[in-house]
């Protein structure tokens, strides 16, 4: 009885981090397309990550995993929410810049894939550029990519703790 609760428990873990993921991707869509806040390469990556959390946590309830299984997806999930937190602290750390230290603005990320490989892409893209360096919009004191940071810490433990507990 008590294996059942917890493949119920991951279900619902994993059912609140897709609550969660679309919550956050639809309010990023909408600051874009509502209040016309043009997301920069790194935001568009951070995006990618929460599309790969909500993916993972999809197929997680959908699945009703054994044990190895929720440790699997437990695993699989924080890898994708560790590599969101390095994107967005990447990010955090190209706003905290002083002024003078701020790279250059550079192309956008579609030019960047129309116009060059796609790894001279993705490492022009990673690496930031001025844009990354503007903080548009801030709550509580923290931009975007803190928030941000602060979701991929919160999902990544989350997963864990759904897929590893006993």
């Amino acid at each position: 009885m008590t294996n059942r609760f917890s493949v119920l428990d991951f279900r619902i873990i994993a059912i609140t981090i897709l609550v969660i993921c679309v919550a956050l991707l639809a309010y990023g869509y909408w600051l874009q397309f509502a209040e016309h806040l043009e997301p920069c390469p790194l935001c568009i990556f951070q995006r990618m990550s929460f599309v790969a959390l909500a993916a993972i946590a999809l197929a997680g309830a959908m699945h009703n995993p054994s044990a190895i299984g929720r440790r699997v997806y437990a695993l699989i999930g924080s890898a994708c929410a560790l590599t969101g937190c390095g994107i967005a602290g990447r990010h955090v750390w190209l706003q905290s810049l002083p002024p003078d230290r701020i790279p250059e603005c550079g192309p956008g990320l579609d030019y960047l894939v129309r116009n060059f490989p796609l790894t001279d892409a993705l490492k022009r893209a990673f690496t930031g550029s001025g844009e990354c360096a503007t903080v548009d919009w801030s709550f509580l004191g923290l931009s975007m990519p803190a928030w941000t940071l602060i979701w991929f810490l919160l999902l990544g433990a989350s997963y864990l703790f759904a897929g590893f507990r006993r």
